[in-house]
């Protein structure tokens, strides 16, 4: 479960080449990130956009890290959790949680049945790379057969499988990797909180 609290992807638009969708730059301390929305999740893309307009993520801390797992944020700069209000799932078939995934971050299960994203709360996947094996006995368990695009990126580059139709993916990052691998080092404490504030600003590039 990515959040106790608040707390799928090559196959979105392949015609359409990345200056034609939407891109956004994640500035941090470590360097940059560049990500592309995807449109296949427009609830998702579009209120996205909204509040990065809105400034929402303007010094932002990524709060919750987990080397090997994800860099999660989204929280406003002021403290504020989320904007209150929740973004219906959107889950996409060929859009995964391979490594630089961009998804939405949901309360749990229990309290959240239609798996709705969190209004602001996003992660960025780290993950960790899996045998051919591995995703055999995870398909084995589950039911779930893994296309070949889909193992392909879990063995070589990596990714968190198991988080699979249980969060929206809507984004992934195109540029900037390292830099989610220097955050993803960062020391923290035993709640998964930077020692050392690690803060975003974010803007639509156009």
């Amino acid at each position: 479960m990515i959040l106790a609290t608040l707390v799928a992807a090559t196959c979105y638009s392949q015609d359409k080449p990345n200056e034609e969708r939407t891109m956004i730059l994640i500035s941090t301390s470590f360097g940059d990130i560049k990500a592309v929305l995807y449109d296949e999740t427009p609830q998702h893309r579009d209120n996205f956009i909204k509040l990065v307009n809105e400034g929402w993520y303007e010094g932002s801390p990524f709060h919750r890290i987990i080397k090997g797992f994800m860099i999660q944020g989204g929280q406003n700069a002021d403290g504020r959790l989320d904007p209150g209000y929740k973004v219906p799932a959107e889950f996409v078939p060929g859009l995964f949680h391979k490594k630089g995934a961009l998804a939405a971050a949901r309360q749990a299960d229990q309290v959240n049945p239609e798996k709705a994203s969190s209004g602001s709360q996003f992660y960025i996947v780290q993950g960790k790379t899996y045998t051919d094996a591995d995703l055999y006995m995870m398909g084995a368990n589950t039911g779930r057969e893994f296309s070949s695009e889909e193992k392909k990126a879990y063995i070589h580059s990596g990714g968190t499988p198991f988080l699979d139709g249980a969060y929206t993916v809507f984004g992934e990052v195109v540029d900037g990797m390292d830099v989610i691998d220097k955050i993803a080092s960062v020391k923290t404490d035993a709640s998964d909180r930077p020692v050392e504030p690690v803060t975003m600003t974010i803007k639509i590039l156009e």
